[in-house]
């Protein structure tokens, strides 16, 4: 029997497989889908992952916010983390700050915040922006408010590890500075990635569809999982329930 789910669930299990082996993941604000994903990955690892959602009280043991999350990160205690942008280029550079010439700019984003730090220091890093268009995969960012690569010997222990979009799944050589398109989800294309995606991937004559949630996965997020986001996203779990 075909197991059915939403494209919602596909990325919450989508992301918690990257999560597999991590001891300590951080999730940040606004981010119910990684946050999901998170928790979810510690449920499937038996307890032993730590999770740290930004914005919960009862997923969060920070007491101190940013200036704990960068003091574990320096220390490399973080293995996991995410990073979005308003624009993402081929060269896994983010831009958090706006479109246009800096400093006149024609639409301004919330900002950098700690992302070049965080970048720099957490080895997965995962990119995670859910729009997979032209106008957010871009051939080059306005703004680089955290750089992809570093020059030689940087000392850089982290970096972006994989992008999941609402397409398709990316890893991303760091030494020679490209996305590979792993996998296209179900019920889309490698001609629909192709139409939007303003710049160059690496690619296999055969691209594999991204494995889909297992029915056990699913019965832990429309349950467990959903009943443990809540406390932080009450709309975003709604929205599972539904």
């Amino acid at each position: 029997m075909t197991v059915q789910y939403t494209s919602t669930e596909l990325l919450i299990s989508v992301i918690a497989r990257l999560l597999s082996g991590c001891r300590h993941v951080v999730t940040g604000a606004s981010s119910p889908i990684p946050g999901s994903a998170a928790l979810l990955a510690r449920e499937l690892s038996g307890g032993t992952l730590h999770v740290n959602v930004l914005g919960s009280t009862r997923n969060n043991s920070f007491t101190n916010g940013g200036v704990e999350l960068f003091d574990l990160a320096a220390q490399g205690r973080i293995d996991a983390f995410f990073l979005g942008g308003g624009q993402i280029d081929g060269a896994a550079n983010i831009n958090l700050v706006g479109t246009g010439r800096y400093p006149d700019l024609e639409v301004r984003w919330p900002g950098s915040f700690g992302s070049t730090y965080l970048y720099f220091l957490v080895p997965r890093v995962i990119l995670f922006r859910e729009e997979h268009s032209r106008r957010v995969m871009v051939p080059k960012v306005d703004f680089i408010s955290a750089p992809g690569v570093s020059a030689p010997n940087t000392y850089r222990p982290g970096g972006p590890y994989k992008m999941v979009t609402g397409l398709g799944v990316f890893g991303f050589d760091r030494r020679r500075g490209r996305f590979r398109l792993e996998s296209v989800h179900p019920g889309h294309t490698l001609q629909e990635i192709l139409d939007n995606t303003g710049f160059e991937f690496d690619r296999d004559a055969e691209v594999p569809l991204t494995t889909p949630p297992e029915a056990r996965v699913l019965q832990l997020l429309r349950s467990r999982i959903r009943g443990e986001i809540a406390e932080a996203y009450p709309r975003f779990a709604a929205s599972l329930a539904n």
